[in-house]
């Protein structure tokens, strides 16, 4: 059968479900009309949906840290650390990497060594193997509420056992989930996968309970251009609409440059409803998520905070409905509880002082939004023209033909060519366009920007540009300017 943005029929899903739910002994555990009547009696205040929608409303931007252990007791202790001393308006689960690429045997492993040596040697939370009561311990010990957050291309099962477990949002997408973390993992698969995923969520939907749904915003980091994963969170916002998800939030990593940013997340909402509105979803609450610095962090902890706090600033002027947090142990591997709660509180600080004040849309702005958004679109309506008009089968012949290229991925399903770099104010650029659909002058704009950085630094262009991009931050600036 030809992948198509076709809803899902319930009986095939139920036959594939059988199959799904008999991946993992836990899977048994899952019964669907149970667990349609557990999610509806969890309270307002611990649905991720709602909170959300209302930020929006209000126009805030809620705090989210990333933290997952491997042991249940562990993992509550933690989260209610960062909730009660850190402040965290929601909170996440961090699935571990075993159960993201479905090795459950293995993290089983992980759960009897870590209870062997009395700390977590997972570098996140094992909810297949945990089950669903165990998930729901986790949901039922917090008061605000708590999203699934891993980077699995295939996370059907563990969208059974969570969603049965009380969480209430789940982040990911066949495309987002795949092409940054998947080496050989065919797009195809993955899409119907999580096609599978959108399914049951749109199935609680449809039963009256909303759960929301995310993308995975950054992709493979701090220098993919905002039209890239602009078109790969629409994309995934298509797909999901189809299969009934009503609550979607869509992710942007930040990249540093403050115009860029802000015109990149006030951007992205507008061209979301665009195309949604375009192919008939009109009843899709689509909220924005920030994500702090995705690179290389300084050691030092008071620079660090000075990289959180210009993310921080960033989503409150841009108005994202939410921001994820990082914390000032970055550079140094897994953080204490205590340095993921002082990230939250440093982020927290900057968005209360910046709350009411708007950031006005001046001249660079507006033309930087402009700029995004005709890119993003000379991307999305190709692939519509691929696909014949259906943008799943357009998303895979796209990616084949590298009309939508993820820089620095290491999927063989990506073309690879795509080639960013600094301008000299910081905002990301393309040296080598690959393949992308641009009209002469959207890439007129792009050399002309990166050459005046070339005169400013005394050189020509080149990939040594990128490469000193990437280490920038760590080394206390933004562009990687030669000493």
């Amino acid at each position: 059968m030809q992948l198509a943005n076709k809803k899902l029929d319930w009986d095939e899903f139920l036959h594939i479900r059988q199959e799904v739910l008999n991946t993992w002994p836990t899977g048994r555990e899952v019964d669907l009309a149970e667990a349609v009547a557990y999610q509806s009696g969890i309270p307002v205040s611990r649905r991720f949906a709602e909170k959300l929608a209302q930020a929006k409303q209000e126009k805030l931007t809620l705090a989210q840290p990333r933290a997952g252990v491997a042991l249940v007791h562990e993992h509550i202790e933690l989260l209610r650390y960062l909730q009660d001393e850190g402040g965290a308006d929601l909170l996440p689960t961090t699935i571990d990497s075993y159960t993201r690429q479905n090795r459950y045997q293995e993290a089983q492993s992980g759960i009897e060594e870590s209870r062997s040596v009395g700390r977590s040697m997972l570098n996140g939370f094992p909810a297949v193997n945990h089950g669903v009561a165990a998930c729901r311990e986790v949901t039922e010990a917090l008061t605000v509420p708590v999203q699934v957050r891993h980077g699995t291309p295939d996370a059907r099962l563990l969208a059974e056992i969570t969603l049965a477990g009380g969480f209430t949002a789940y982040e990911g997408g066949g495309i987002s989930y795949n092409i940054p973390y998947a080496k050989d993992v065919p797009l195809e698969r993955s899409i119907r996968d999580w096609q599978y995923v959108d399914r049951l969520v749109g199935y609680y939907e449809e039963q009256g309970i909303s759960i929301n749904r995310e993308p995975f915003g950054p992709l493979t980091g701090t220098l993919v251009p905002p039209c890239v994963s602009h078109s790969v969170a629409i994309i995934e916002a298509l797909l999901a609409a189809e299969q009934g998800v009503k609550s979607i939030t869509l992710g942007y990593g930040q990249c540093g440059n403050l115009t860029q940013d802000v015109a990149a997340v006030r951007s992205l909402e507008e061209l979301a409803d665009e195309y949604l509105n375009r192919f008939g979803y009109h009843n899709v609450v689509i909220t924005t998520v920030f994500h702090q610095w995705m690179g290389g962090f300084p050691q030092d902890e008071s620079k660090a905070f000075g990289v959180i706090s210009w993310g921080a600033a960033t989503a409150a002027l841009a108005k994202a409905t939410k921001v994820i947090v990082k914390t000032p142990h970055e550079a140094l591997g897994i953080p204490t509880k205590e340095a993921n709660a002082a990230g939250i509180r440093a982020t927290k600080q900057v968005l209360n002082m910046l709350k009411d004040q708007p950031l006005p849309e001046f001249e660079d702005l507006r033309q930087e939004k402009e700029l995004i958004k005709e890119e993003t679109r000379s991307i999305l309506e190709k692939l519509l023209d691929f696909g014949d008009g259906d943008i799943a089968l357009g998303t895979v012949r796209g990616f084949q033909a590298g009309i939508i290229d993820v820089p620095f991925a290491p999927s063989r399903y990506n073309a690879g060519r795509l080639l960013p770099a600094r301008d000299h104010q910081g905002a990301v650029r393309l040296l080598d366009f690959g393949n992308l659909p641009f009209r002469e002058d959207i890439k007129e704009i792009h050399r002309e920007k990166i050459k005046q950085r070339g005169q400013t630094e005394g050189r020509d262009p080149s990939f040594q540009m990128v490469i000193d991009d990437i280490y920038a931050i760590g080394k206390g600036m933004l562009v990687g300017k030669p000493r």
